[in-house]
């Protein structure tokens, strides 16, 4: 039995719901345990100008470009992924057969976090280093073990969105979807950690690298060979692989299986070394 952790990002997950939803219920009727954490980005943009809060971007100076997150973009971060998109997800696995549980993290202590309460980031017109207030985004500290295993021993399938609980401040918090995904693997010691996105695998000089060692991925990036939508995810599942996970699968989510796929070893796998 294989206890997998799959993220998809938004874009990847709206293009092939369909595809991952079954994925994930093949996977568990063959046996398998999964825990998914989604993201939906695109659709937090979405709601965020329907309700006038225009959105944020920073990009650290390691050349990270992540969102910035208002109090007012947080509540719409919990309503859509939280409740909406999560929901939404919930509905197509139980249409599937499966025993779904719709997480944030402060829904039985899952997934907590501490603010970060400043960060430092590139200042776009000066290309310079500055350092701001850190918003309501926060750094993952530690996963409820307990909980998810006795879900997964129980029959259910965890689906969890990355809005992370502060008990320092008591409130919630927007967490990266990668960072939350390669911290739940660690947690679990899950066999594998299959990254769903829109493209093949990790792409360098136009080509998709399918087999690599941790540490050759993290020189890749030291090296500027990896773009700033791939290198966050490079250094979060090298984080997961640190602590134990057995692999990491890059896999684009638009194949017929694409757990099967990361199963398989197809698109980019990243091991430990």
């Amino acid at each position: 039995m294989t206890l997998i952790v799959a993220k998809a990002g938004g874009r990847a997950l709206m293009a092939n719901m369909d595809k991952i939803l079954d994925s994930i219920a093949a996977a568990v009727k063959a046996g398998h345990r999964v825990v998914f954490v989604h993201g939906g980005g695109d659709i937090v943009t979405e709601y965020s100008r329907r309700l006038g809060v225009e959105p944020r971007f920073v990009t650290s100076p390691q050349g990270v470009r992540s969102r910035y997150t208002t109090r007012e973009e947080l509540d719409v971060f919990v309503m859509t992924l939280g409740g909406l998109l999560n929901k939404q997800i919930a509905v197509g696995l139980a249409r599937r057969g499966l025993r779904p549980v719709g997480l944030t993290g402060v829904d039985g202590l899952a997934m907590l976090a501490h603010r970060k309460k400043r960060i430092v980031v590139l200042d776009e017109a000066t290309g310079r280093k500055r350092v701001i207030p850190g918003g309501y985004t926060g750094r993952i500290v530690a996963v409820n073990r307990d909980l998810l295993y006795g879900l997964l021993r129980d029959g259910y399938t965890p689906v969890l969105a990355p809005i992370a609980y502060d008990p320092e401040e008591a409130t919630l918090l927007n967490v990266d979807g990668d960072q939350a995904a390669a911290n739940v693997a660690a947690a679990l010691d899950a066999d594998v950690l299959a990254i769903l996105t829109d493209v093949d695998g990790l792409i360098v000089d136009g080509e998709v690298v399918s087999r690599l060692t941790a540490s050759e991925a993290l020189r890749l990036i030291e090296e500027g060979k990896i773009g700033a939508g791939m290198n966050r995810k490079i250094i979060e599942i090298t984080r997961a692989l640190e602590r134990g996970v057995k692999y990491a699968a890059i896999v684009n989510a638009s194949k017929p299986d694409p757990l099967e796929a990361a199963l398989r070893g197809e698109g980019t796998v990243i091991e430990y070394g």
